[in-house]
C-alpha cells in the first residue's frame, strides 16, 4: 500500500521515530523515501543514526513533493507550522495530524482548499508497537487515503475510526489511559510489597497480570464482567477483594478521571 510513497515526518519525536521504525521493519517503505524534521540542529544526528533516514530542520523543504505528511508537532505549534508549509502544500497530499485537540477543520483552514486531513489520537505504548490509535477523517479524505493512514498506524498497534466529535473523549480514555493504568500497577505493586513480596517481583506480577488480562479481553471478545466472573469463585478470596474495590469507589473514580480529562481536552486553546 505504501510502496513508492514518499513520507515526511514533521517533528520527529518519539512517536515519529516509532512510526518510522515500524514501517521500515515491515518493509513497507524504503528509508530513502522518508524524510524527518527536527526543531534543533543538535537533534539531526540522533534521528539520522537511529532511523537511518534523511533529517533536516526545514519543514517546508521536507513537505515539498511528499505523498504523506505526518504532522507530529505540539498543539501550540501547529498554527505556526501550517503557516510555514502552506506555500508548498498540495491537494494531492495526505496530511495526518497527531496533535491532541487540534481539529481537522483547524488544519484544513490553514492549508490550501481541498487538502486531505486525517486526525489521529495515538498513545505512548505505540513506542513498543502496542499502541491504540483512533483516527477520524476531514472532509476531503478518500477511502484510499483512509486506508493508508490506518495502515501506517497499524505498524505500531491497533487502530479504530470514530467520528471527530468523539476525539476529545478518546483523548481522555486511550490517550491519557496509560497514565491511569500505571497508577493502578503502582498501587497493586505496593500492596504486594506490604504483604512481603520484593518490589521488583511484585511489579512483575502486577504488570504481567494486567497484560494477560488485557489480552484475554481482546482475544476472547468477552465482556470484562464475564471474564471477571471466571476468576471470582463462590466464597473465595477474589470476591472479598472486589467488594473492597467497590467500597472504595474505584469504578466511579476511573469514570470520573476519563470524563475530566476529556473535558480538559475540549478546553485546550490553539493560538495563531
Amino acid at each position: 500500500m505504501l510502496k513508492g510513497k514518499r513520507i515526511a515526518i514533521v517533528g520527529a519525536g518519539k512517536l515519529g521515530e516509532a512510526l518510522v521504525t515500524g514501517l521500515l521493519h515491515r518493509g513497507d517503505v524504503e528509508s530513502k523515501h522518508i524524510i524527518a524534521t527536527v526543531a534543533r540542529t543538535d537533534s539531526l544526528q540522533r534521528v539520522r543514526e537511529r532511523l537511518e533516514v534523511e533529517a533536516i530542520t526545514d519543514n517546508r523543504t521536507a513537505v515539498t513533493g511528499r505523498d504523506v505528511v505526518l504532522l507530529a508537532v505540539k498543539p501550540q505549534n501547529m498554527a505556526k507550522v501550517l503557516k510555514e508549509i502552506y506555500p508548498v502544500a498540495q491537494t494531492n497530499q495526505l496530511f495526518i495530524s497527531v496533535a491532541a485537540s487540534v481539529t481537522t477543520a483547524f488544519i484544513e483552514e490553514r492549508l490550501p482548499e481541498g487538502c486531505s486531513v486525517i486526525r489521529v489520537m495515538p498513545n505512548t505504548p505505540a513506542l513498543l508497537n502496542e499502541g491504540m490509535s483512533v483516527l477520524c477523517n476531514g472532509k476531503n479524505v478518500s477511502k484510499e487515503q483512509q486506508a493508508i493512514a490506518e495502515y501506517i498506524f497499524g505498524a505500531v498497534g491497533r487502530t479504530a475510526f470514530l467520528d471527530e466529535k468523539l476525539m476529545d473523549a478518546v483523548t481522555g480514555l486511550s490517550g491519557s489511559g496509560p497514565a491511569y493504568i500505571y497508577v493502578v500497577i503502582e498501587a497493586l505493586a505496593e500492596a504486594g510489597v506490604k504483604l512481603g513480596i520484593p518490589r521488583d517481583v511484585s511489579t512483575l506480577l502486577v504488570a504481567q497480570t494486567m497484560l494477560g488480562a488485557a489480552r484475554m479481553t481482546l482475544e476472547t471478545g468477552q465482556h470484562p464482567a464475564l471474564l471477571k466472573d471466571t476468576v471470582t469463585t463462590p466464597a473465595g478470596c477474589t470476591i472479598d477483594g472486589l467488594m473492597e474495590l467497590e467500597e472504595g469507589k474505584l469504578r466511579v473514580t476511573l469514570v470520573k478521571a476519563v470524563v475530566k480529562a476529556a473535558e480538559r481536552a475540549r478546553e485546550l486553546v490553539r493560538t495563531e
